[in-house]
């Protein structure tokens, strides 16, 4: 049975439609208005406020922190300062991407990661013969994202300080309301944004104070539909869609390395520290890497026009992100997927993610994508083009 986070108070107040989807046990907002337009229009022209606190948030502390988690994520834990912030990615033994997250480095020897996939166990089972804690602080710790173009006027009325020198993936510490908060210039919108880690007791205080001030910003609550568009413009990944917890595969097939899915820069194989996963990592990149890719595509509209058009309709978009995968064609042979098509509001093109063969990751090959209008299936053509599919100066600035 799901419950409520510590903001849900004020967001069932505005969840008027009482729509609700599930995020790790809890309630979580689908959308607050009639229609996730306005809340994705807050993140790009002013500012959203998104529940993101179902997240697993894990604190490693101990003389060895940094040795454990040099020894579970890709990345050079050693080169991590102080009030910085890492995204990266963490494998099993045979170099499969477990899950993707955050890691924030709060003091000398003490660290918070957070994860979209349940990995206290894992941290856990690596810790064997170091002097560190691992805490569990999911439940106690509530996350707000304050995402959009104008989310750092937000943040400097809320606080009465100024936020510009704050840089992107690095952190402070502030107070919202009497509530301490710790703030990380992170977010998955692509945007300018923060995300904020509140004691879950303080939580509506600091609600209540964001919209307050935020009013004068058009600050707006967003719900799970319109992060997911935000997310697919930027061109990030969501495990259980591009990819699977190697935890969970029960295919190879749905088993990624990092470089599978678009985060082989995270892996440093030069580090001193050796790391769950490395040698089979090592062992991919001298085979000349892996078979497959992530890309970006680029549907063609007037091919999904034309497939419409001849059951007498008007080409429809899908409004929202369309999870399921759908194959990916070259010559008649499938050549791989297709995940997370939207049509991008702002780019005003329909784009998907696709893992597909990696002689045809050059931009500009033409592929195809499967297509079904009226039930009957189809295909579309679609150009491979960079990612991410939006690429907004302001989110690093």
């Amino acid at each position: 049975m799901s419950v409520g986070t510590p903001f849900y108070p004020r967001e069932l107040e505005l969840n008027r439609k009482l729509a609700w989807g599930e995020w790790s046990g809890y309630h979580a907002a689908a959308t607050y208005a009639d229609f996730h337009d306005i809340e994705y229009n807050a993140i790009r022209e002013a500012a959203a406020v998104i529940d993101v606190t179902p997240l697993y948030k894990y604190e490693v502390r101990g003389p060895d922190a940094g040795r454990l988690l040099d020894r579970v994520v890709t990345r050079d834990v050693s080169k991590l300062q102080v009030d910085q912030v890492y995204y990266t990615p963490w494998c099993d033994e045979d170099g499969k991407v477990v899950d993707d997250g955050t890691l924030t480095r709060l003091s000398e020897s003490t660290y918070r990661v957070t994860a979209a996939d349940p990995s206290y166990r894992w941290f856990r089972m690596n810790a064997t013969g170091l002097d560190v804690e691992v805490l569990d602080v999911s439940e106690p710790t509530a996350g707000l994202a304050l995402q959009g173009k104008l989310s750092r006027e937000v943040l400097e009325a809320a606080t009465g300080r100024d936020w510009k020198n704050l840089r992107y993936f690095r952190r402070r510490v502030d107070e919202v309301a009497g509530v301490d908060v710790d703030v990380t210039r992170t977010g998955y919108t692509g945007d300018r944004g923060y995300e904020l880690w509140v004691p879950a007791e303080g939580a509506i205080r600091v609600w209540d104070r964001l919209f307050e001030v935020g009013e004068d910003y058009g600050i707006y609550p967003a719900g799970i539909r319109a992060l997911d568009v935000a997310r697919v413009e930027a061109g990030l990944i969501l495990v259980e869609v591009e990819y699977t917890s190697a935890r969970h595969a029960t295919a190879s097939e749905q088993r990624y390395s990092p470089y599978e899915i678009g985060l082989g820069r995270m892996v440093d194989l030069d580090k001193q520290a050796s790391f769950v996963g490395k040698r089979a990592l090592q062992s991919e990149v001298a085979a000349g890497g892996p078979a497959r890719r992530l890309v970006g595509v680029e549907l063609d509209w007037s091919g999904i026009e034309a497939m419409h058009a001849k059951h007498g309709l008007p080409p429809a978009v899908y409004a929202m992100v369309h999870r399921d995968p759908v194959p990916a064609y070259k010559d008649g042979r499938q050549v791989g997927r297709v995940t997370s098509i939207t049509w991008g509001p702002t780019i005003k093109k329909m784009v998907g993610l696709a893992s597909i063969d990696r002689a045809l990751e050059p931009t500009g090959t033409r592929i195809s994508v499967e297509w079904t209008v009226e039930g009957e299936r189809g295909k579309v053509g679609a150009t491979v083009v960079p990612l991410p599919f939006l690429d907004l100066e302001r989110k690093r600035t």
